[in-house]
């Protein structure tokens, strides 16, 4: 229920975002700086800018597909390799690794660990250095191999129709002017930040606690941070677009339909996780895995945010479940070793972002669903950039914060 203001306003602003235009013109405005000549590092960088500024998994998919085959098939580049080059900019560091991303991923451990949406910035920026650069070096490392067997961007003859088919709202979008369109993802970050650092700091909370006992404002201001700064950047869509809008009542209700896919997919996950947390027999599964590296409670962490992703294929799923049942040991345990909670924070979530790519992954599958391919033909480049570069990032980050700490 805490969470559920984040999943409907992230929905919401993800919806706004695609339907006045303004997903559109900002990827636009990325292929005219960089063009087809850096068709890969164009759509990561374009799925990147949308998904840090609050925008859908989903709706930046849908949104940067049909330029991203028009690109790759410029450059005669494998489509093959469009999805992995999606999941990059979109599954990756902007959504566990960068300061600041308003995934959910990254506010579910902020009433466990009262932390904040910005936890270990520094470790983040490294994090997500590495996420990014080992992405697309395996990416354009494949690209040139293809290149090299002259296998091009292939035949899709069934996808073609659907690949080329005009976008109804091309003509709105693309009069939407660009900063008018980054304007929305600015505030998502600024405000948030404001909130953050600076307003929620600055005032006397205590009357919330006398008034509702069970809420500690300590632990909660971060949430409430990203629930005001969502709340301005739809706003602001809505007002700055007045006029311009096809259906606004239609993109709303869109918007408020969207969240409740991924509300209840992580809402029946926590109601499996609690009645697993209820047998007698997870008495020992929770001391295995409290006990992976019991100096060193980092290493426990990644190894239980890694499984429950992995078995939900959910990483805000396998996050939330390993919370709910661990997230009050792993915060004695850091403290008791002297670990901040913002390491712990960062770790979770990034660790909640590896092994949740799995084959049966729900946003594998849609994804793959929306490019028309299949996980034979493109999920080995899916699991290099969205598991196997990442596992490494984590591994740096556990080893810069056991060796330095929180920065």
């Amino acid at each position: 229920m805490q969470f559920l203001p984040i999943f409907l306003l992230g929905a919401l602003f993800g919806q706004l975002m695609a339907d006045s235009g303004a997903a559109h013109s900002i990827s636009r405005w990325i292929v005219g700086r960089l063009g087809h000549k850096h068709a890969i590092i164009t759509v990561v960088l374009a799925c990147s800018v949308l998904t840090y500024g609050g925008v859908s998994l989903f709706v930046v998919a849908f949104a940067i597909y049909p330029i991203a085959i028009d690109l790759f098939r410029t450059a005669d580049i494998p489509k093959r390799l469009v999805p992995a080059s999606i999941a990059l900019g979109s599954f990756t560091f902007t959504m566990t690794a960068l300061p600041g991303t308003p995934a959910i991923q990254n506010a579910i451990p902020i009433p466990y660990y009262g932390t904040n949406v910005f936890a270990a910035p520094g470790l983040g920026i490294i994090a997500s250095c590495i996420m990014l650069g080992g992405g697309l070096w395996w990416l354009r490392s494949r690209a040139a191999a293809a290149r090299l067997k002259g296998e091009g961007y292939g035949r899709h003859v069934e996808a073609e129709a659907q690949d080329t088919q005009p976008n109804e709202h091309d003509s709105a979008m693309s009069q939407m002017p660009l900063a008018l369109a980054v304007l929305p993802l600015f505030l998502v970050i600024a405000v948030n930040g404001l909130f953050t650092y600076i307003v929620f700091p600055g005032m006397d909370l205590t009357v919330l606690a006398d008034r509702f006992p069970n809420v500690s404002p300590a632990k909660m201001t971060g949430l409430w941070a990203l629930i005001i700064a969502l709340v301005v950047a739809c706003v602001t869509l809505v007002v700055s677009r007045l006029g311009h809008w096809s259906n606004l009542k239609e993109t709303i209700n869109k918007g408020i339909f969207g969240f409740m896919l991924p509300l209840f997919n992580t809402a029946s996950e926590v109601g499996y996780g609690a009645v697993i947390a209820s047998l007698a027999g997870f008495a020992i599964i929770r001391d295995a895995v409290l006990n992976v590296a019991p100096g060193n409670p980092l290493i426990s962490e990644a190894v239980a945010m890694n499984v429950l992703a992995g078995i939900t294929g959910s990483s805000s799923g396998g996050l939330s479940i390993a919370l709910q049942t661990l997230g009050a040991d792993y915060l004695r345990m850091a403290q008791e070793a002297g670990i901040s909670p913002e390491l712990m924070h960062r770790v979770a979530v990034m660790a909640a972002g590896g092994f949740d790519t799995l084959p049966h992954c729900g946003a594998i599958i849609t994804l793959l669903a929306i490019c028309n391919l299949t996980h034979r033909q493109s999920y080995l480049n899916i699991a290099a950039v969205t598991m196997g570069v990442p596992l490494i990032a984590l591994i740096s980050v556990i080893t810069l914060g056991t060796i330095f700490g929180s920065f």
